[in-house]
């Protein structure tokens, strides 16, 4: 007992009702995130006309079709839960069983609560998305975030359930469509771009030579500005990406992807011979 784990610094016996309440949160921010892309589209369709009407309707449609398959897949993931608690407890309570599998019981609260927040980031950035103060990238950005944390929670059920179970196989089904949404949130979100892009694309056939160079300049400018700026983000990502993955457990000295990694020391005996000297 004292070699256990002592995390999220709540009680062993606590932890089965906070499974319940963290998948009852995430159900909660679904069915709120589909209700706000409601009035969105409400919105959108009352403010906007033409192009930008057509790409912020396929982007909220995406969107809505994703929540709906998160929605399903959090309903499959908690019919799995009750059927590994009731085969796995025997005599102990539900409380019990949760306590004794106390590792397995976090992971499930913490993928749960990766869902419901990701749920929430992509509305978010859709609203900013149609009232064109946000940027289309962290759409995109998010529904990665959420085909990530959708994995996370079919590894987390995956876990303890049977391999023959319906519910697993219902669940593994509900990740790839889930999967496969996201997919279309980050397709809609690019082609509506790229049409906002080419109606919004500068005419310079009345601009007078001067002005032209000016505006090629300035250009100029700002390509080598966000070059830069985009190394020093880059290096940045990877900083957060390494501490990420020591907060999460893993090896402190795991080099990552691009770090230099020491040369190796070549064994002895197999060291190439010096060039022999040329006749003159």
């Amino acid at each position: 007992q004292e070699l256990r784990p002592k995390s999220l610094d709540i009680k062993q016996e606590e932890l089965g009702d906070m499974v319940e309440k963290e998948m009852a949160s995430t159900s909660e921010a679904i069915e709120d995130a589909v209700r706000r892309i409601e009035e969105m589209m409400s919105q959108a369709r009352s403010e906007s006309s033409g192009v930008k009407l057509e790409v912020n309707e396929r982007i909220l449609n995406s969107c809505t079709d994703l929540m709906k398959a998160i929605r399903l897949l959090v309903t499959t993931s908690t019919n799995l839960q009750k059927e590994i608690v009731e085969s796995g407890r025997g005599a102990a309570t539900t409380q019990e069983f949760y306590a004794k599998n106390s590792r397995w019981t976090e992971g499930l609260i913490s993928a749960s609560k990766a869902v419901g927040w990701g749920a929430t980031q992509l509305v978010e950035s859709a609203d900013r998305v149609v009232l064109h103060t946000g940027k289309y990238e962290e759409l995109i950005v998010c529904s990665h975030e959420i085909a990530a944390s959708t994995a996370q929670l079919v590894a987390a059920s995956k876990v303890k359930a049977e391999k023959s179970s319906r519910n697993l196989a219902r669940l593994q089904e509900c990740s790839r469509n889930v999967n496969e949404m996201a997919a279309n949130v980050v397709a809609s979100t690019k082609s509506g771009q790229e049409q906002i892009e080419e109606k919004d694309t500068m005419d310079f056939s009345g601009m007078s030579l001067i002005k032209l160079k000016k505006e090629e300049m300035e250009t100029q400018v700002k390509v080598l500005e966000l070059e830069k700026r985009l190394e020093g983000e880059r290096v940045r990502l990877g900083e957060l990406r390494k501490q990420h993955y020591v907060l999460a457990g893993g090896c402190k000295d795991a080099p990552e992807d691009g770090e230099a990694r020491p040369a190796p020391v070549p064994r002895r005996g197999i060291l190439k011979k010096p060039p022999i000297a040329q006749k003159p």
